[in-house]
């Protein structure tokens, strides 16, 4: 396991400026959003893919432990930007592609029939896909995430520990669905509040890290705390980089 930040951490930065403040930081691994209102347009790769590649993948030094995915386009063309984003993925060598879940009410057919198809497209490149647990979608259950993954062959997940304790299923065994991690975020959270000051929560890295090990989780441990108000950003960054990597 290694320790890796999201850009997603940084959401009023441009590109570069995130990826130097990393660096300042002392992380050795990024995961880069690729979103229409992130540091990475998507679309981009539709019309100036070299440009893109060359962007994100030779103008730092950091390795990439991952995309997350989040695409505005609908029907025929999102999944032709996805297969775009799934060659993209393989030229730049990475292989965890994270993407949200549908919204709760979604009719779960549906969304299998939609995973499926992310899953058959990524692994055509040797990407994989890994659904993100989110408040709100139907990956805040880790009871529909054991059955999503068991109808999508190939599906993992991208664990959120705060979903399960801020959320409706914070009483709920996660041990079944620890084996379909590919992906992991981390930030501090308390039932009543998503994220609190590192060191301030419930969030026990240390027995993530042991319970991950015992699944053969050899992947990134990812930080994923955006700013809050009154806390000091890179302090809180740096805390959590330096006590992950204290657990491994």
């Amino acid at each position: 396991m290694f320790v890796a930040a999201s850009l997603e951490c940084l959401p009023d930065r441009s590109f570069e400026e995130a990826i130097e403040l990393l660096n300042d930081l002392e992380f050795t691994a990024v995961e880069i959003d690729l979103h229409a209102d992130g540091h990475i347009d998507p679309a981009a790769l539709l019309t100036t893919p070299e440009e893109v590649v060359h962007r994100v993948r030779h103008s730092h030094r950091l390795d990439i432990s991952g995309y997350s995915v989040e695409l505005e386009a609908t029907g025929a063309a999102y999944y032709k930007l996805f297969d775009e984003i799934c060659k993209f993925a393989k030229a730049t060598r990475v292989v965890t592609l994270t993407v949200p879940s549908a919204e709760l009410g979604t009719p779960f057919n549906e969304e299998v029939e939609h995973l499926q198809r992310l899953v058959d497209l990524a692994e055509a490149q040797g990407a994989r896909v890994a659904v993100k647990c989110e408040l709100g979608r139907l990956s805040e259950d880790p009871d529909t995430l054991m059955v999503l993954c068991d109808n999508v062959h190939g599906l993992g997940i991208t664990m959120d520990p705060s979903v399960f304790i801020c959320g409706p299923a914070k009483n709920k065994n996660l041990d079944r669905i620890l084996k379909y991690v590919f992906n992991i975020h981390f930030r501090d959270s308390l039932p009543d509040k998503f994220h609190v000051s590192v060191g301030q929560g419930e969030i026990d890295y240390g027995k993530w890290i042991t319970q991950l090990e015992r699944e053969g989780y050899d992947r990134a441990l990812t930080v994923h705390l955006p700013p809050l108000e009154g806390l000091d950003h890179r302090v809180e960054l740096r805390k959590l980089r330096r006590l992950l990597e204290s657990s491994l």
